[in-house]
Parts: structure tokens; sequence; C-alpha cells
């Protein structure tokens, strides 16, 4: 495919209205950085490419062909399809590249390339509210960013405690953080990691202690919990919190006050309690590993931090937005990133396990390497794999180089068109054109 090049993307408006779901779907321009925004999608689809027209989705990039591809909703399911129509620089699919004339599924959050152009799939149902909540904290284009940033701004008004759910490093302490500056509340914004505390300490480290109560107590010492008072406690790895300090807690909770280690009298604490885990914490209190009735308690608003692999249209940004971070700390070193389209594509197509702390990692590596104006996937490191590796995407077999072999490969398959197609990995419709261009006779079926 072509290589990278400025340029602007616009709009042809087509028939109105949204998609059959009775929602609306969009494709969102993800990289060049230039020409990143949103573009709707009518309900019959559109055509994508640099020439203007009805129903046109407008590329102008050099590297898009004039009628580059096509979108429209496959069958009765109200899924899409594209078609590439012939292109010079080609289409692909997350990763996987479309023949002439050939068409491939593209799901929620599909990752479509139309030359040097990467785009993603998304769709919000009808009755969406606007994003207009602040991206400080919990920044990105994406649905499931705006959807998080709307679950924040609900609860956090709330004086009742928050659960924030996620894999590890989705953000959740952030999340915490933009539920405590929107709340207003005055006091400090305090986080402790459970996992981290060692067992021996934690209820002092929590609740406090008195001079005295145990070895080595030579000064009273007050705890987070009356060290927040006033504001909001993070409670990160809440599910690794010993059950013998789960019920102290939740007497805290219910109660308002901590009574510190090796005293009898309770201290009132006004603390906005949040919590966070990467575990089920309903499983856990249906085994019994975690208090049911701390969870009922600590769950009276849910917020679920999506992971990368859900926020595809941010990731991107995310490299972007670390790096410069990383870049501020060191002062004088590399300047920003600036990815080739394969090299986006790669970054894009992985499924990031370790979610924003492996984008840390590719920022810190991609930092330290010497300066290039345009990284390619040469200089992605190697722990990332490339869109060629089978784990990425899928393999695709090559077409059938002559008449023989197709017509083995259909008795093979009973002449099933159907199981010849996902032999080939390509559509029922491309199958035909290859039956036709050999000459095999067939009675054609309607491909749904």
């Amino acid at each position: 495919m072509a290589s990278r090049a400025a340029s602007t993307v616009t709009r042809q408006r087509g028939r109105s209205g949204g998609p059959r779901s009775g929602g609306r779907a969009w494709l969102r321009v993800v990289y060049p950085p230039e020409l990143t925004r949103e573009l709707r999608l009518d309900p019959d689809g559109a055509l994508l490419g640099r020439e203007a027209g009805a129903s046109t989705l407008v590329l102008d990039h050099p590297t898009v062909s004039r009628r580059h591809a096509r979108i429209e909703r496959s069958g009765t399911s109200g899924s899409w399809r594209v078609c590439d129509l012939g292109s010079h620089n080609g289409s692909a699919v997350e990763g996987v590249p479309l023949g002439p004339d050939d068409s491939a599924p593209l799901g929620e959050g599909g990752l479509l390339r139309l030359g040097d152009v990467l785009l993603v799939l998304e769709s919000a149902p009808a009755g969406t509210p606007p994003d207009d909540v602040p991206t400080e904290e919990v920044p990105g284009a994406s649905m499931a960013a705006r959807a998080l940033r709307q679950a924040v701004e609900r609860a956090a008004p709330d004086p009742a405690p928050v659960l924030v759910l996620g894999e590890t490093g989705t953000g959740k302490e952030r999340v915490a953080r933009e539920l405590h500056r929107l709340s207003g509340r005055a006091g400090r914004f305090i986080a402790v990691n459970c996992a981290a505390l060692s067992p021996q300490l934690i209820e002092s480290e929590l609740f406090g202690h008195v001079r005295g109560a145990f070895t080595g107590a030579a000064e009273a010492q007050t705890g987070l919990f009356r060290g927040a008072h006033g504001g909001s406690l993070l409670l990160d790895e809440i599910g690794d919190l010993p059950l013998e300090l789960q019920a102290k807690l939740l007497r805290v909770i219910q109660e308002g006050e901590v009574f510190p280690v090796g005293s009898a009298r309770g201290v009132p604490v006004d603390v906005r309690v949040l919590s966070a885990t990467h575990r089920d914490l309903a499983t856990a209190a249906t085994a019994g590993t975690f208090r049911l009735d701390l969870y009922a308690r600590l769950a009276l608003w849910e917020i679920r931090v999506p992971p990368l692999r859900e926020r595809r249209a941010d990731l991107l940004g995310w490299v972007s937005r670390l790096h410069a971070r990383w870049r501020a700390a060191r002062p004088g070193t590399t300047p920003p990133i600036h990815l080739d389209a394969d090299a986006a594509e790669t970054v894009l197509l992985h499924r990031w396990p370790d979610n924003l702390r492996g984008v840390e990692r590719l920022v810190h590596e991609l930092g330290v390497r010497p300066a290039a104006d345009l990284v390619g996937t040469s200089d992605l490191p190697a722990w990332l794999p490339r869109i060629s590796d089978p784990s990425v995407v899928p393999a695709r077999r090559p077409r059938p180089s002559c008449r023989e072999e197709l017509e083995e490969t259909l008795r093979e398959h009973g002449g099933s068109v159907p199981a010849v197609a996902r032999h080939y990995g390509r559509s029922r419709r491309q199958v035909y054109r290859w039956m036709q261009g050999f000459g095999i006779e067939t009675e054609q079926e309607d491909e749904p």
C-alpha cells in the first residue's frame, strides 16, 4: 500500500436516516492523524473513495481510489460488509487483504484499511445522549470512552460508594480521580493498593492506631481514612482485602466512624469510598471469598472500564498521549511518534492484554530508539506481533490457480459453494466469479 500523505476528509450526503436497528453507525477515521473524524453511515451503506457523489463518504487522500470500496448492510442481521471495488492500493479488513470485487464482514469495532487510511466501525443505539462530559482523565472519542464518561458524570455527585471494575491496566485509578474531581469534595484524594499493604499492618494503615497499640507503635497515626476526611479514598485491588478486615471496613462505611487500633473510641469520618478491582467480586461473594454484604455496599454505583481492545478508535490517541507524557519527564529527548500506515495498523490489530501498561511499554521502547522521522514496522519492538503473524489475523488461503484445483476443492466439499468460500476465506459471490471464469457450470444462489 502507498505511503502516508496529508489531506482532508469530507462527507457528501445521500439518503438520510440511521441504521435499520434504530441507532446510528459511523466509520471513525483514526489514521492519518490529520484526517481523524467521524463519518456517519446511511442505513443502506455508502461508497468510499475520492470521487464525490450521492451516498458517498469522500476520503480525499492520495492512496484512496476514486471509487475504492462499498460498505453495506448484510442480510437481515443488520451487520456490515465491505466490498473492494478494484481499488489501486487495496483494502483490508482486520489486516486481511480483500481481492478486487472481494468482500468481508466488518463487525463492531472492526478495523478497515483503504490505501493508507485506517477506519474503525462504531455504532450507538437510538437515544444515546450527546457527549459533553469533560475528558480530562477519561479521554477518547470512541463510543466506549463516551459511555464511560457519562457513567462517571452520573455517579460523581452522589456520596454513595463506587466500585470500579476492569482489567489490569485499563485506567481504573484515572476513573476514580475523575469521580473525585467531579464530586466537588474539598478534601484530598488518596489511593491505596490493598494488595501491597502488609497483612500485619493493613488495619493500622487504614484506620490508624494509638501510641503503644503494638510493638513499634511509638507514635499515634491517623490512618488513611482520617487522612481522606472530606475527600475520597480509593481502595485499589479491594478483592485482595483480607476477610477479617472486610467486616471492619463495612462498619466504617455504614457508621461513618473508624476505630484506631488500640482504641475503643470511634472517630467520625466523612469519606467517599471508591474501590477498584480486576476480580469478579459477585462471583467471589457467591463463593464465600468476599463478603456479600460488603460487595453490595461497595457496588451501589458500579462502573466498568472497558479494555483497550473495546476502545480501538482511541488506541493511537493513547500512544500519542502517553508518549507526550514520557517526553515531558525527559526534556530534550526524541520527537513525537509518527507511525507509518503499516505500523499504525499493527498497533491497532494487537489485542493489548495488559492495556495501557502495554502502551506505556511501547512508547518507552520507541522513545529510547534513535530518532526517526517515521516509525515503520521494523522499528516496533519484537514483542509486538506483526500483521503477518497468524496470532494477529487468521490465515487466508490463496485463490485457486486453475480449474482443476477449484473442481477438486468443490468435490472435497460436496459441491457446497458456502463450504468452498469458507475454505478460501472469501465470499460466496467471489467463488461464483471464479467458477464463471474457469467455465465451471453451476446454479448460482443468492448470497445472504
